[in-house]
């Protein structure tokens, strides 16, 4: 919405309005009810003490109404008027254009005070039978449980507890892909692990055991005769040749000064 500076039309200034507060079940047969029909009487007497009394009375078109849920509400009701002195209060309208633009506005889009509230009435039920009744029911729908304890006589379909979870299955799949690890020739292992250690010098557990595709016991028991497992940084936990098994190249000193390592 855009901010434009509007005039105030207070017209209506002087003229008082009634504030009423009715018990929700009137309050939603009120707004689903059509335009068309009736939906009360209102009723305004003085007593000889010149006590205002109001009453309304609700009509059969709106009691019959949205009967499927088959509740019965009071018909009958007193109000209870009290007067607004230590308070100011205003009921504004505004009439709108969905479709305006800041560079055209509408007359009819403007700020009205409707009135100020002079009176504050409370809706109030008679205590009769359909009132009793009305209070029973909603007593009972209050303390309903919200959960209940069934027993069943046959399977329920609506829910089948999963045997096999999904990290399990994809666990069992790369299992069965793999093969199970059998043990080779322990010479063919070791030309395995030398031929690695010619090109790295180091190597953890896990990229042995890819490497070779050998249990990871049976690969720990030949590396424990020719290698060495560090426990101290840099390479901790990781697996190095003996030096009775190293065949690395001594370093060469190139024209440049710089030495290799192969």
């Amino acid at each position: 919405m855009f901010n434009t500076d509007k005039e105030l039309d207070i017209s209506n200034a002087s003229r008082g309005i009634w504030l009423v507060k009715v018990p929700k079940y009137i309050a939603s047969k009120w707004e689903k009810a059509p335009s068309s029909i009736e939906v009360g009487k209102l009723k305004i007497n003085r007593n000889a003490n010149q006590k205002v009394q109001v009453s309304l009375t609700l009509s059969e078109s709106m009691l019959c109404m949205d009967n499927d849920n088959q509740e019965s509400i009071p018909r009958n009701h007193r109000l209870d008027v009290t007067p607004v002195t230590r308070q100011i209060l205003g009921v504004f309208s505004q009439t709108s254009n969905a479709y305006k633009n800041e560079e055209s506005i509408s007359e009819s889009d403007k700020l009205i005070l409707e009135g100020k509230i002079v009176q504050r009435l409370e809706c109030r039920p008679y205590a009769d039978d359909d009132y009793m009744k009305l209070k029973l029911d909603s007593f009972r729908k209050a303390h309903k449980p919200l959960r209940l304890v069934k027993q069943l006589d046959k399977v329920v379909q609506n829910y089948k507890p999963v045997s096999t979870h999904k990290h399990l299955k994809e666990y069992e799949e790369k299992k069965k892909a793999e093969g199970k690890r059998s043990r080779d020739d322990k010479n063919a292992v070791l030309d395995m692990l030398f031929k690695a250690f010619d090109k790295h010098q180091y190597y953890n557990i896990k990229d042995l055991v890819l490497i070779t595709k050998q249990p990871v016991g049976y690969l720990k028991d030949i590396l424990k005769e020719v290698c060495n497992h560090n426990m101290k940084n840099p390479h901790k936990n990781m697996w190095e040749l003996k030096p009775e098994y190293r065949h690395y190249k001594k370093e060469e000193t190139n024209g440049a000064g710089q030495s290799n390592v192969s």
